[in-house]
């Protein structure tokens, strides 16, 4: 009887021992078995981060795209307008070229021009009454002396001879006088001159002893009777001089020349 007991107690220890070493299997299975799951979860998460940063990324670069793009579309734009614009710039400088060109040939031809007009001004002084003579051929030197000087453009050079033509036509449309020196009877005597546009060109010593008119016939002065023209010419000059007020004036005027 206590042999089937202690057979009993035995078979009950060894099962029980089994149960436990059963559970303790089971327990570390299952810890293993949590562990990895542990770890892919924790894998899963870290991929789902990268995920999320590579989404990240993708919409970063996807936005840096459209942006780039908005930027190339704009640069197009420009780039057609720059073209555009070239283009016309192209159209005028060869506009340009050809405007030079035209001026170079335009120089060419003024040049001798007004070389010409100088030379028919100094010619029509020298034939003219001799009113103002020195200061007439001082002006004209003085454009003369600009010809061969390369700083000074051709149009300037064309515009100061239009100056000395408009001078010279200013001098038919005025009265003036101014003091001068004479020969006079073989001496040299100071007189005032009296100028009435080109009509007339008078002169009277300066004590009004002597009056004389320049005969363009004879290129000389000639003496007139100072007691017929002495006071209309003393009135003249005193009008030239702005002291008298414009009036009728008797003035030994010479005849207009028959056309030949």
């Amino acid at each position: 009887m206590k042999t089937k007991r202690f057979m009993a107690v035995a078979l009950t220890t060894a099962l029980s021992a089994g149960a436990l070493y059963g559970s303790v299997a089971t327990a570390d299975t299952l810890d293993n078995v949590l562990a990895v799951g542990q770890q892919k979860t924790t894998a899963a998460q870290a991929s789902q981060k990268r995920i999320d940063k590579i989404a990240d990324e993708t919409s970063s670069l996807l936005q840096d795209f459209k942006v780039v793009n908005k930027e190339i579309d704009g640069l197009r734009v420009y780039n057609r307008q720059l073209e555009k614009q070239l283009a016309n710039q192209l159209e005028v400088i060869n506009e340009l070229d050809e405007s030079i060109a035209n001026v170079t040939v335009i120089e060419r031809q003024i040049q001798p021009l007004i070389l010409r007009m100088l030379d028919g001004l100094e010619q029509f002084i020298e034939l003219d009454a001799p009113f103002k003579l020195e200061e007439r051929m001082a002006n004209l030197n003085g454009v003369k002396s600009t010809m061969d000087r390369s700083d000074i453009s051709v149009a300037e050079k064309f515009r100061q001879v239009l100056e000395l033509y408009n001078f010279e036509a200013e001098y038919a449309r005025k009265i003036d006088s101014y003091r001068d020196t004479l020969t006079v009877a073989g001496q040299e005597r100071e007189v005032s001159v009296l100028q009435i546009g080109r009509i007339a060109l008078l002169a009277q010593t300066t004590d009004a002893e002597i009056s004389l008119a320049y005969d363009k016939a004879q290129n000389a002065w000639v003496e007139i009777d100072a007691g017929e023209y002495r006071r209309a010419l003393m009135n003249g000059l005193k009008i030239a001089k702005k002291q008298a007020t414009i009036d009728i004036m008797t003035m030994p005027i010479p005849a207009p020349e028959a056309a030949q």
